[in-house]
């Protein structure tokens, strides 16, 4: 969250595990006030419910995870197009793609990129946003 104006127009990814979309759905509700402005982007189901759910967001479904959906999200954060990841992941349940979320961890470090894998890290990075709007 490097730039602290009013006027930023934060860019968020939004990802979530099966087990942990609808949390997530219902999470972005709890915050609508935070997420009435950024540009959301996510994989591809998850967008699809986030827009289901709250069509008046900016979200922007790319495509499914497994599908590539990781690697573009990916590449946005190489790309430097992003202010923070938010990927509820699923700890319990066997991931098939698990690489590619180590992947998106690695990157968002490397790019010392904000990131939250829970609801309560993902509380700090939506508090951020919404001092930095005050």
């Amino acid at each position: 969250m490097s730039n602290s104006s009013s006027d930023k127009t934060y860019r968020v990814a939004l990802v979530a595990h099966d087990a942990q979309k609808s949390r997530l759905v219902d999470w972005v509700g709890e915050n609508q006030d935070v997420f009435a402005k950024p540009a959301i982007f996510s994989t591809g189901t998850t967008g699809g419910l986030l827009l289901t759910s709250y069509p008046d967001l900016d979200v922007t479904p790319l495509k499914s995870g497994p599908l590539g959906g990781d690697q573009q999200i990916g590449a946005l954060i190489c790309e430097e197009k992003l202010d923070a990841l938010i990927f509820f992941t699923d700890p319990l349940s066997p991931m098939p793609h698990d690489v590619d979320v180590k992947a998106l961890t690695r990157l968002a470090t490397v790019y010392d990129l904000p990131s939250a894998c829970s609801p309560s890290t993902a509380n700090l990075i939506v508090r951020a946003m919404r001092d930095a709007s005050l």
